[in-house]
């Protein structure tokens, strides 16, 4: 019962977080003019998903930024790159760059393997080091499939805590993304808040996104120190809407 109170007492944080911000936000209606913290970790959660028994919706996907040493990656630039390019882009309007954005690569290959695209994308996973074609020619064949990542990321309503510290591996941003994403993975472990049968996610070519519920591939397998809770707590507090 641990865990499910633990997972009770974190879903309780991100309603205060929600009311201390103005309730989430969507990509599609955000911008970096926006009063963003300098560093933090979001919280993306399934539209039209909720907790078992209750009306929560659903954390899917937990990350954060600038965890390297000498990393100068903001907050926002993170939620950047993964909302993808803007509507002024003059190429690929709407697009975006899944070679730098885990969460939108995973999004792409669930869709691929979902409907059975994946003689029209075969390079989506390579590096463009392992690609021997023109990158222009390649980023046109992806173009679709970009504004489809797009479109579905852009949807996701998130949460976002202030956490301003130092980039480290061992920073509290770091602390408070492990921990939550072992929290509510459901990898190898109790089911808890299962997702829907249709829930995207459930495409992965990743066992570990399929099981854990997650758009998470990193720390879904570990054990969780319930104590960040209580650094969450703190940072929820610190929070202001931007």
């Amino acid at each position: 019962m641990a865990r499910t109170d633990d997972i009770a007492r974190f879903y309780d944080l991100l309603d205060t977080l929600a009311n201390r911000v103005g309730g989430p936000r969507k990509l599609k209606n955000c911008t970096g003019y926006m009063d963003w913290p300098d560093r933090g970790v979001y919280f993306f959660l399934e539209p039209g998903e909720t907790r078992t028994d209750t009306d929560q919706q659903r954390v899917t996907r937990v990350g954060t930024h600038a965890v390297s040493t000498g990393s100068a990656t903001s907050l926002w630039n993170r939620l950047k790159q993964h909302s993808g390019t803007g509507s002024a882009s003059s190429d690929h309007p709407h697009g975006g760059n899944h070679r730098g954005s885990v969460y939108r690569k995973r999004v792409g290959e669930a869709i691929i393997e979902r409907h059975d695209l994946q003689d029209d994308y075969p390079e989506w996973d390579e590096r463009w080091a392992s690609i021997d074609r023109d990158r222009s020619a390649v980023r046109d064949e992806e173009y679709i499939l970009e504004r489809r990542v797009s479109a579905y990321i852009r949807e996701q309503p998130f949460l976002w805590v202030d956490i301003d510290d130092e980039p480290s591996a061992d920073s509290d941003r770091a602390y408070v993304e492990q921990n939550t994403i072992a929290l509510l993975s459901n990898f190898e472990d109790q089911t808890i808040d299962p997702r829907a049968d249709n829930w995207l996610g459930r495409d992965s070519r990743s066992r570990k996104i399929r099981d854990s519920g997650l758009w998470n591939v990193n720390h879904v397998e570990e054990e969780y120190d319930r104590a960040f809770l209580d650094r969450l707590e703190e940072a929820v507090a610190e929070t202001i809407p931007p």
